[in-house]
């Protein structure tokens, strides 16, 4: 196109001068002045710097045509025509129209996004000069898109509307028409392995069952190639290297409505690996990796085995610097003895050091915070197992939905690259408003403001306001994960709460509290890390229903005739934490333990010790991490310690362990599972055992009490287990994987009472006594099983569960359907 127009502007030239002949009549000539006409958006200065003609030069027949060349190519100008007057140099030109607006109309299976993207790439965007003689190309990339997906019948038609003040806008008109359907998908030439095993491995289908509804036969050319490249890598895994696939034919149907699909396949024979010889430069450690190789002499060749040792190789290397070896596997082929020899050459390359470390994506969340995880030091060699290390760590703090790392070599060297990380920030507290309802436990609200990243700093720092129907609290905390550049934290809270057990579905008491503690915690290596503390809390107990249990507790320390009892106590806390976690919201690999211990110091008014251990492992049955099993455990026990009015003393009720709901036993009812409470009476009358043995403290006849049974009240010991699958969530985009998960999941567990003494209570009427000879049977199991739904919103986690009990007791209390807006996972 470019060539006509100069052709022309040359015509048009020679046209310019008297004479038959532009190649006859021209004659070089001195240019006195330049003259251009037609100029509207382009400046004259930016047409002149184009014209590679000055006043002062002689022009000849060579320097127009350079001149007429260097316009169009400064892709201003539509025509361009050039002649003389006298000294006088005329040059007129078109401009280009200016593209007004682009629209689109008719597009379904390309957004628009995507459209003004490729045009942007091509130079065709709003507010530049239109070429014309790109609009054909692009009309045909558009189209070989459509024939891509098997939209045979697509059209697409570049429309031009010109505007006053020479601007144009530009429409695209699309007619996408239906997809090509696959009727059958034919494999040729194959023997080892049959059409039903090959075509099951193919994302193409040419057969959708009536309940699949996520199949579709629809055509894509992407597709079929990686479904080529799927059926070639089964077979060199299977020991078939010299496997190729020799044609592929897409057959249409008159109408254009259906595809007929044939793969021609040559399998050749199964070989075995003869040896592997290791070869180039191994840096004097042959011997190590041998040792590592996965690929055996004498068994079944297999190319992922051959690609594995290849890239176990460049990591191996990439710890020392060697950030761009070369591994390549030569095979050595008999035909004969269905032989291979695998040479393997290695070539570390030379040393690289790493210039420089940058961050992107971190708008709140500082530089400095994000460089303390790292373990790539600027100035040290490149080590790829640091920076993934690095990488890991910052998954870890929770701040970020995704992490990612790039190698930039610096221009101009060969051995110094930057490092680049890109983080994607996710909501990490902020301002929390909650909602959570149970089809059994009612509504509760939330609202505060928690944030564990405080400002950018990595701080955590909270006021939390929480109220539910039958809890108020106020928590002010603070920590520093870095109070030392060493890694040791220091933080502290002060908190206040109100706690109604009768309406969290447990016996009846209340318990008003407040307190303060000072935690503290460091590093012992990378994955574990000891924390402890120090702490006071007062607790009001009072209101508390006459269930036998409570009074075991509230007779000891019961002074006077006032039913309140007032508690201070000092506390001592050791933890430690074991971590090998991918990420720290939504991990998919690894696994964390946790073992913490709380002791009352002795002067107390209460003296008793509670030990808890978690244990969370994450195995992905995939590379992509797409399917994951998660096994979790959860253990606790406490108990009193030492002696008070001659009496032993005992973990305080209020204390007790808890189990059912969103965060452990899913399908039953908050708090509802273990160990109820029982009453005895006689008559109206409540009583209790009395050391005698008549059995109540009331007088009559003993056969008359009864045992009456009341509501949960938790225990000393739990244990709890789940194991859940994580599937990906339907209909998701993968933008999204990393802040919604979904899982199927079975729950087991329950909570215990082991100080009951059964015995005590043996006086009792048989057919009474039988109601309690359950109430500590450490066989006594729940299970459920059901999905659960985990979105890390704006405004906090949100948890949905579906969940069924798998096995229940009479008494049990089930809830099938719960969510939770701002609870932690």
């Amino acid at each position: 196109m470019r060539l006509n127009k100069l052709f022309a502007s040359m015509l048009i030239l020679g046209a310019s001068f008297s004479g038959t002949s532009w190649a006859d009549s021209f004659q070089p000539f001195e240019v006195t002045d330049i003259q251009v006409e037609g100029l509207q958006r382009v400046a004259l200065g930016a047409a002149l710097l184009s014209l590679p003609i000055k006043v002062g030069d002689t022009v000849d027949q060579l320097k127009l045509q350079q001149a007429i060349k260097s316009l169009y190519a400064s892709t201003n100008f539509e025509t361009v025509s050039v002649s003389r007057e006298d000294g006088i140099l005329l040059v007129k030109v078109k401009e280009r129209p200016t593209i007004s607006a682009i629209k689109f109309e008719g597009n379904k299976d390309i957004k628009e996004e995507q459209l003004k993207e490729s045009l942007d790439g091509s130079g065709v965007k709003e507010g530049e000069a239109l070429d014309r003689t790109m609009l054909s190309g692009i009309e045909k990339g558009l189209q070989d898109f459509y024939y891509g997906v098997g939209k045979y019948g697509a059209k697409v038609e570049a429309q031009v509307v010109n505007l006053p003040r020479n601007r144009v806008e530009l429409n695209f008109k699309f007619t996408e028409g239906l997809a090509a359907e696959i009727r059958q998908i034919n494999i040729v030439g194959n023997e080892k392995y049959s059409d039903a095993d090959l075509i099951g491995m193919l994302e193409l289908k040419d057969y959708v069952a009536w309940w699949d509804l996520f199949g579709e036969r629809r055509y894509q050319k992407q597709k079929l190639q990686a479904d080529l490249e799927t059926i070639k890598t089964h077979y060199h895994n299977n020991g078939y290297i010299r496997f190729e696939v020799t044609s592929t034919q897409v057959a249409m149907t008159p109408d254009r409505k259906g595809l007929y699909i044939t793969i021609n396949v040559d399998e050749g024979e199964q070989y075995k690996v003869k040896e592997v010889n290791l070869t180039g430069d191994l840096m004097g450690r042959e011997e190590l990796m041998r040792s590592i190789l996965p690929i055996k002499t004498g068994e079944q060749y297999n190319g992922a085995d051959v690609t594995f040792a290849e890239e176990m190789y460049s990591k191996y290397l990439g710890r020392f610097g060697y950030a761009y070896p070369e591994v390549k596997t030569f095979p050595e082929i008999n035909d004969e003895t269905k032989e291979v020899t695998l040479n393997v050459n290695i070539k570390p390359g030379k040393r690289v050091y790493v210039r420089s470390i940058n961050f992107t994506g971190n708008e709140v969340t500082k530089d400095e915070v994000l460089r303390r995880e790292l373990r790539q030091m600027e100035g040290a060699w490149l080590n790829s197992a640091n920076v993934e290390q690095s990488k890991t760590r910052l998954n870890r703090l929770g701040f970020f939905e995704t992490v990612d790392t790039e190698t930039i070599q610096v221009p101009g060297t060969d051995d110094l690259v930057d490092v680049a990380f890109k983080v994607k920030e996710q909501p990490s507290g902020s301002f929390n408003a909650g909602v959570g309802y149970g089809t059994e436990s009612g509504l509760s609200l939330q609202l505060g403001v928690q944030q564990s990243n405080f400002l950018g700093t990595g701080n955590q720092a909270g006021i939390s306001l929480n109220t539910t129907k039958y809890s108020k609290n106020v928590n002010l905390s603070y920590t520093d994960p870095y109070f030392t550049k060493d890694g040791i934290s220091l933080g502290g809270s002060v908190y206040w709460s109100e706690f109604d057990a009768n309406r969290a579905n447990l016996e009846r008491y209340k318990n008003n509290s407040y307190g303060v503690a000072v935690s503290s915690g460091f590093p012992i290596n990378e994955y574990n890390r000891i924390n402890g503390g120090i702490g006071f809390r007062h607790n009001s107990i009072s209101d508390v229903s006459g269930y036998e249990q409570a009074l075991r507790f509230y007779n000891i320390y019961r002074d006077g005739e006032s039913s309140e009892l007032s508690f201070n106590n000092f506390d001592l806390n050791l933890g430690w934490y074991r971590s090998t976690l991918n990420r720290g919201t939504f991990p998919t690999d690894g696994s964390s333990q946790r073992l913490s211990g709380k002791i009352t110091t002795p002067g107390s008014d209460l003296q008793y010790f509670k030990t808890d251990f978690e244990t969370n492992f994450y195995l992905p049955l995939t590379r992509s991490h797409n399917f994951v099993v998660l096994t979790r455990a959860k253990l606790g026990y406490g108990n009193g310690y030492g002696q008070y009015n001659d009496n032993d003393q005992i973990l305080p009720f209020w204390e007790n362990y808890y189990s059912g709901g969103t965060s452990s036993l899913r399908g039953f009812k908050s708090n509802s599972v273990g160990p109820r409470s029982f009453y005895l009476f006689r008559g109206s009358e409540p009583c209790a055992p009395d050391p005698s043995g008549d059995g109540c403290s009331l007088p009559g006849d003993p056969n008359s009490i009864l045992v009456n049974k009341g509501r949960s009240i938790g225990g000393n010991a739990s244990a709890t287990a789940s194991m859940e699958l994580i599937v990906p969530t339907p209909f998701l985009d993968e933008a999204y994987t990393n802040s919604l998960r979904t899982s199927f999941f079975v729950d087991a567990g329950n909570v215990w009472d082991t100080e009951f003494d059964l015995e005590s209570y043996s006086t009792l009427p048989a057919e009474e006594f039988a109601k309690l000879q359950d109430y500590s049977d450490p066989s006594r199991i729940r299970a459920s099983w059901g999905m659960s739904v985990q979105w890390l919103s704006p405004m906090g986690p949100m948890v949905f569960s579906l969940a069924w009990p798998i096995k229940e007791y009479e008494d049990d209390e089930t809830e099938i359907f719960s969510f939770n807006i701002g609870k932690t996972f």
